[in-house]
C-alpha cells in the first residue's frame, strides 16, 4: 500500500501498522546511531525527515487516541478522537504550519499513600499528538547520550532495572546508602537552561518552547508557565531527563578517582550514582565520603 492511498482511506484497523512500525523504527535506529557517532548534522536531517514522515504522524495519533490511557480525557477545547475517520484528519492536521498550542486544562488527582492531590496539566488531544510525534524525533537521540545509570522515563528501562544495578552495586563496594529526590522537579525546570540543552531542528525547538509557555487554565482562570515542564504531557518525562542529564557526571566529578582513606589509598573512591526520575540513590564506600557528599564544596576546595 502506498503512502498516498493511506492519507485517503478510512479504515484505520486495515493500516499496515506493522510495516508502518517497522519503517519508523528503522528511521529512529538511523537517528541513534548518527548521535552516538556524533554526526549531529546528519542526526537533525533524519530528526527533520521523521517529524515530516507520514507514518511517524500515524504512529504519534494511535499512541494518544488509542494506546494511552488518557486517550479519552479532553483538553481545554474539550475535543477527543474516537472515531476512526478523526484519527486520520487529526493525522493530517499534524505539522508546524499554522500550529499554536493550546492551554493546559489543570486536573488534580490523588498521591498514592498520601493524603494530598498532584497537580497534572492535560494538553489538547492535538496537543498531545504533536508532542508524541516531536517524542519520537527526540527520544533516539538523547537516548545515544543519556548517562548509563539513569533508568526513568526511558524505553526498555524499569524499575526493575534500577534496582538490579544498586543491587550489583552494594554486592561489590558500597556500604553507605544516600536517598534523596529533587523537590518538585518537573515544576521548576528553568526554561532557558533547558532550552540551551535541546540539540534538535528549529522547527522542533518552536514547539517545544511554545509547550513550555502554553500556560495552565485552572477553573476558568489562565495561570503562565514560566518555568517547569508541561506535567501531562507525553513529552514532560523526556524533557525533565535531558535537564537532568549530566548531574551524575557532574556530581561523580568533584570526587578524585583516588584518595588516602584511613591510612590506605582507595583506589574507587568515586560514589556510584543511579538515578530513577527525579529520584536518586548514592552509594558510598565509607561513612566519611558520606558525609563529603553532603557538603561537596569542601571537597572541592581540599
Amino acid at each position: 500500500m502506498r503512502k498516498a492511498s493511506l492519507k485517503t482511506t478510512i479504515r484505520w484497523n486495515e493500516l499496515p501498522w506493522a510495516k508502518i512500525q517497522r519503517k519508523t523504527f528503522k528511521l529512529q535506529k538511523r537517528i541513534f546511531q548518527a548521535a552516538k557517532l556524533r554526526q549531529k548534522a546528519k542526526a537533525r536531517k533524519l530528526q527533520k525527515l521523521l517529524f515530516k514522515s507520514y507514518y511517524a504522524k500515524l504512529l504519534a495519533v494511535r499512541r494518544v487516541t488509542q494506546d494511552n490511557q488518557g486517550k479519552k480525557t479532553a483538553g481545554i477545547d474539550g475535543k477527543k478522537v474516537i472515531y476512526d475517520y478523526q484519527r486520520i484528519l487529526l493525522t493530517q492536521q499534524l505539522g508546524i504550519k499554522g500550529y499554536k498550542s493550546k492551554a493546559l486544562r489543570r486536573v488534580w488527582i490523588p498521591k498514592p499513600g498520601r493524603d494530598e492531590k498532584h497537580p497534572l496539566g492535560i494538553p489538547t488531544i492535538k496537543d498531545r499528538a504533536i508532542q508524541a510525534l516531536v517524542k519520537s524525533a527526540l527520544e533516539p537521540y538523547w537516548e545515544a547520550l543519556f548517562e548509563g545509570t539513569s533508568y526513568g522515563f526511558r524505553p526498555g528501562r524499569s524499575a526493575h532495572d534500577a534496582i538490579g544495578r544498586i543491587y550489583t552495586c552494594i554486592n561489590t563496594k558500597a556500604k553507605y546508602v544516600l536517598d534523596a529526590d529533587i523537590t518538585k522537579c518537573f515544576d521548576k525546570i528553568d526554561h532557558d537552561y533547558l532550552m540551551s540543552k535541546i540539540d534538535c531542528p528549529s522547527n522542533i525547538r518552536l514547539l517545544i518552547n511554545q509547550w513550555l509557555k502554553s500556560g495552565v487554565m485552572n477553573n476558568g482562570v489562565f495561570e503562565e508557565t514560566d518555568s517547569g515542564t508541561p506535567q501531562g504531557g507525553i513529552i514532560s518525562p523526556l524533557l525533565a531527563n535531558i535537564a537532568l542529564d549530566g548531574m551524575i557526571r557532574d556530581i561523580t566529578d568533584i570526587f578524585p578517582p583516588t584518595k588516602m582513606v584511613k591510612g590506605e589509598r582507595n583506589n574507587n573512591y568515586k560514589p556510584a550514582i543511579i538515578r530513577y526520575a527525579d529520584d536518586f540513590v548514592v552509594l558510598l564506600g565509607v561513612k566519611e565520603e558520606a558525609i563529603t557528599l553532603k557538603h561537596p564544596q569542601e571537597l572541592q576546595d581540599s
